[in-house]
């Protein structure tokens, strides 16, 4: 495996296919979760555990049980029941072994279980390996890192401008969800400048 290739994806899913920012999946914890810089981190982390562990055990799934036995039409409820499986292991671990974060996430932890962000991580590589031969198991994973990295850089960048915007003398009609959205767009848009110099990192 080319490690310029590996590189590419790796960027890509960070910067400029940012499952965030550009596909726009996982939008409810980006909401909910990043008002606190300590939450957010937290949040990424464990949305990143969940994306590598369940593409790492997805990919073989489909690969070499549901495709040769033409069970195909079963992947999202077999990826979702497995995405589940292991958000109830994530939560047991928090519990025990980190309860102030299991506190502070609250109901967005198991709310994993349904971010289509992870879904679509795990659904999105498999579309890839089809149009692309090179892209096999082990660029899969690297994807699904990097896309978990891309959704903690678009949670901590949020983060704080969300604690800037507090301090902020806002109009009163655009307190709350207006002006969130707004920086969220911005956020978004910035992203967009990123698409050159992948390539040229990549070239």
């Amino acid at each position: 495996m080319d490690l310029k290739f590996l590189v590419g994806i790796f960027l890509a899913a960070i910067l400029t296919e940012n499952y965030i920012l550009n596909k726009f999946l996982g939008i409810c914890p980006f909401l909910g979760v990043s008002k606190k810089l300590n939450t957010a981190v937290g949040m990424s982390c464990a949305v990143t555990a969940v994306m590598v562990i369940a593409t790492a055990v997805t990919w073989p799934v489909y690969t070499y049980v549901l495709v040769p036995n033409d069970l195909s039409y079963l992947q999202t409820i077999v990826f979702i029941l497995i995405i589940a499986a292991l958000v109830q292991l994530l939560e047991i671990i928090l519990r025990k072994y980190m309860p102030p974060l299991y506190n502070a996430l609250g109901i967005y932890l198991p709310l994993i279980t349904t971010n289509c962000a992870v879904l679509g991580v795990t659904m999105l590589v498999l579309e890839k390996g089809a149009a692309d031969p090179n892209f096999g198991y082990v660029a899969s994973l690297v994807n699904a890192f990097g896309a978990g990295i891309g959704f903690l850089v678009a949670m901590v960048l949020f983060a704080g401008v969300r604690e800037r915007l507090e301090l902020c003398d806002i109009p009163k009609f655009l307190r709350g969800l207006p002006i969130t959205l707004i920086a969220a767009s911005l956020v978004a848009v910035s992203f967009l400048g990123f698409n050159g110099i992948v390539d040229r990192l990549t070239a």
